[in-house]
């Protein structure tokens, strides 16, 4: 048992087993568990049929788990000569490929040049028909058996209302209706009715168990067939994730919903979401940019919801709110908008130009505070003066003290001369340096701001991972599905238009200052790099006097320093 040779391959990065051959259908309950890459999927709301799937769900709890997936692979390769035949994923067999006799005398009653098609089998199936039981005719006309149902309850209760008021325990009001029938003639249509409602329930219920006991005959070739075309797709997206990773365009792992155009990007790796409450917990852990859409189409009143992965582009124009249209995998189309995004890097590129982005919303949003703060300053100042002219009495404030002020002022300036000295020194302090010593202060200073940010970017891309968003979804994933820088470019489409002049031209202000602000920055910094790796140049004679001073050093001592004089010294001399 333990002895079949199993194939493996590296499918999405990771080691996974090859389904191939129909020996490998026959022994996939020898498979060890660990090697499995999905334990257990949903039934519902995946692109592969879910009749097809709920026939594979054997205690119908709407998951289909790995021994039910091994157990449908025994019923196919007993049901079918040659197995093989799986592969084709076709809802067409041949007669002779049949093993199961009962299936094959029912297949050849439908067979077509030796062939059965599911197509064919369905259209036996509603043109089943059966010798129906007689239902029994209604006792009465529908208009009194409707009148009697709408007035049973309020002439049942006066005939009782009535009983009591016999017996002196009752009063019927005035305004209380009066049945124009004896209560015995009440009672008997009631009996009537009953028994031809009893009879005509019976009578549907038998003709349709004896049609669906005739449609029945018919079920196991349907799901022959269904699980001849779906089967070996399901051990595509539950053994080896293929159709995923799949080059071909035209193939859609069983949870790609469809396609998401949003901000001149189409992308695919879209999945319906069934609880949003676990994308919360489990989501963020795949390192994927995500945005979560609420779709509807008006036309149909079809909604629901899906999460989509975007993995190639820009994030500036993303946000909540933002509307696209989604296409589902039969092409119909839905209103999609943006209710919720869960952020991580989608490229490197844009993870360089992050910093930058936040020091350029950082200043607009110290431009705005600024400017708001002016506006209502004036706005106070006007109010102010209107007060004041509308009640000359009115106390007034105090004059202008420049005095109190004049610390500030010389602050301000006393900063903006270091700001001009820094300035004039970085210009200087840059001038003096060879062309490649500037590239080399650029580069380095590009890398200090925009380096953590790209390095986290990188390390976040290498560990992009669906499986926490296919866990979200009630998926039991056994192992990685990675998503590469390379496939996830494969994943989200952009725009490509060819070159053209802009005849509309705008305004450059908004660059000229961002440039300015970008060469400021890096000149400061460049300056201070500068001064940090640039130590203060030595001459050449200290070099020669520190040499000369290690070779000899009493020499040294009485050549280079003058003894101080004292006072014997000068008594001596005079």
């Amino acid at each position: 048992m333990a002895n079949y040779k199993w194939s493996f391959a590296n499918v999405g990065g990771v080691t996974r087993v090859c389904i191939q051959s129909a020996e490998d259908i026959r022994h996939l309950g020898e498979l060890d568990k660990k090697m499995w890459t999905v334990l257990s999927c949903p039934v519902n709301g995946l692109e592969i049929s879910s009749d097809s799937l709920s026939l594979m769900d054997q205690d119908g709890d709407g998951q289909l788990r790995l021994k039910e997936v091994v157990a449908t692979a025994e019923w196919l390769c007993a049901t079918l000569k040659d197995p093989q035949s799986l592969f084709e994923q076709s809802d067409v067999i041949t007669i002779e490929n049949i093993a199961d006799e009962g299936i094959r005398v029912i297949g050849d009653r439908l067979q077509k040049e030796g062939k059965v098609a599911l197509a064919d089998v369905q259209a036996a199936i509603d043109a089943v028909t059966i010798e129906a039981q007689e239902v029994p005719a209604a006792p009465l006309e529908a208009d009194v058996i409707a009148a009697y149902k709408e007035k049973s309850a309020e002439y049942a209760a006066y005939f009782e209302q009535e009983k009591l008021q016999k017996l002196g325990l009752a009063l019927i009001p005035e305004d209380a209706p009066k049945p124009g029938m004896t209560e015995k003639k009440f009672v008997e249509m009631g009996k009537q009715i009953a028994d031809w409602e009893a009879a005509k329930a019976a009578a549907e219920t038998a003709n349709a168990d004896a049609l669906a006991a005739a449609k029945a005959e018919f079920e196991p070739l349907r799901k022959l067939l269904l699980l001849h075309r779906d089967f070996y797709r399901l051990l595509r997206n539950f053994v080896t994730l293929e159709d995923f990773y799949d080059n071909d365009e035209k193939t859609v792992a069983s949870f790609q919903a469809g396609t998401l155009i949003l901000d001149q990007r189409a992308c695919k790796l879209c999945i319906r979401v069934n609880d949003l409450a676990k994308h919360d917990s489990q989501a963020p852990l795949s390192g994927m940019y995500l945005l979560y859409c609420n779709c509807e189409n008006k036309k149909t009143g079809k909604k629901l919801q899906i999460v989509a992965a975007m993995t190639q582009g820009e994030i500036k124009n993303l946000s909540v709110g933002k509307n696209g249209i989604f296409y589902d995998n039969d092409g119909l189309d839905y209103d999609a908008t943006v209710f919720k995004i869960i952020e991580n890097p989608i490229s490197i590129r844009q993870a360089f130009w992050t910093p930058y982005r936040k020091m350029a919303k950082w200043v607009e949003d110290k431009i705005n505070k600024s400017a708001a703060e002016k506006d209502a300053k004036a706005f106070d100042d006007m109010t102010a003066k209107a007060d004041a002219a509308a009640n000359p009495n009115a106390e007034k404030k105090p004059a202008f003290d420049i005095a109190k002020f004049a610390g500030i002022f010389a602050a301000i300036g006393m900063a903006l001369g270091m700001i001009g000295t820094a300035l004039a020194a970085v210009a200087g302090g840059l001038a003096s340096l060879n062309w490649w010593q500037l590239i080399i202060v650029f580069i380095c200073i590009l890398l200090v701001i925009s380096g953590p940010s790209m390095i986290m970017a990188w390390m976040k891309l290498r560990r992009r991972n669906l499986a926490p968003v296919l866990n979200a979804n009630g998926w039991a994933v056994n192992a990685d599905a990675i998503i590469s820088v390379p496939f996830g470019l494969k994943l989200t489409e952009q725009v490509r238009f060819p070159f053209t002049k802009n005849p509309v031209k705008k305004s450059p202000a908004g660059k000229i200052c961002l440039v300015i602000l970008l060469l400021i920055i890096l000149g400061l910094g460049g300056y201070g790099i500068y001064k940090y790796i640039t130590k203060e140049e030595v001459t050449a004679e200290e070099v020669m006097e520190v040499t000369e001073t290690e070779a000899n050093p009493a020499l040294t001592l009485e050549e280079t320093e003058t003894p101080a004089e004292t006072p014997e010294t000068e008594k001596g001399a005079e």
